[in-house]
């Protein structure tokens, strides 16, 4: 896997003047109140809101009617859409001098005005850290910024029990589940029973993201994978092709020590 430029990437002239008045002045950032305070209480200073962005046409790749099948080329195009977001949104915290993009969100919008364009928008804010790690330096292997969808709760818990976030990993599988003939339908009419077909369609969908995920955490060098989600996306393809998304945190560690804080229990005192 080869490490981009930051530098090289070009960013609007609007993005860049934003980015060079938040290096001089103020600070913009997605975190609540408690996120932010836990943020800075960790370590890190917030330096700007950063995101990428990518309108991408989506193309049309049928599956056999009665086959499961991976569907390549949509897993390819999701996947390809999703990494041009991110790498902006990196150069965007490299222009800012960050160490790190934190409570990163992916989101994905078709829009009305082209048939199959998508945007895809990755965002999160900026930090910097008051002093390096242990290890030297915070950014990954790779020498980007690293970026993590944790909460900043999840953040600070993270960097106090002696772990560092490496990079947000994901993988994607665009899966078309096979069609079941009328004499199939006909044979479960009725009766409580395990459609072989679907199970093998959906476990062997959702194992290729996961594995795909797994691969990049291990470019990375990452010690394990946090905060893991298996999504189901059915998008506009109708209901036997749906994209199986995993995406997670990958972590290393700080030190040989770690220090696991012992929870509190904290009691509501309202009945919501």
């Amino acid at each position: 896997m080869s490490t981009p430029d930051l530098g090289g990437i070009p960013l609007p002239k609007d993005a860049q003047a934003r980015l060079d008045d938040g290096r001089n002045r103020l600070f913009t950032s997605d975190l609540s109140v408690n996120e932010f305070l836990l943020v800075r209480q960790a370590g890190f200073r917030p330096v700007g809101l950063v995101l990428g962005s990518s309108v991408y046409h989506v193309g049309i790749q049928n599956g056999r009617w009665s086959k499961n099948m991976e569907l390549d080329k949509l897993s390819q195009a999701m996947y390809h859409a999703r990494e041009l977001a991110m790498t902006r949104m990196e150069a965007e915290a490299d222009r800012l001098g960050a160490d790190g993009i934190v409570g990163v969100r992916l989101e994905i919008e078709f829009k009305e005005y082209g048939n199959d364009l998508a945007e895809f928008i990755a965002i999160g804010t900026a930090v910097v850290a008051d002093a390096p790690p242990p290890t030297g330096k915070w950014r990954n292997s790779r020498s980007l910024p690293f970026t993590s969808d944790l909460s900043g709760q999840d953040f600070w818990t993270l960097i106090q029990a002696g772990y560092a976030p490496l990079g947000l990993t994901m993988g994607t599988c665009v899966y078309h589940i096979a069609h079941r003939g009328m004499m199939a339908s006909m044979s479960t009419f009725g009766t409580n029973t395990e459609i072989t077909t679907y199970t093998e369609a959906l476990y062997d969908a959702r194992e290729l993201a996961m594995g795909r995920m797994q691969t990049e955490a291990e470019h990375l060098e990452a010690e394990g994978i946090v905060g893991v989600q298996l999504l189901s996306l059915p998008h506009r393809w109708g209901g036997h092709t749906t994209e199986f998304f995993a995406i997670g945190t990958a972590v290393r560690s700080l030190r040989p020590d770690h220090v696991i804080q012992t929870p509190n229990l904290v009691l509501p005192l309202t009945d919501r």
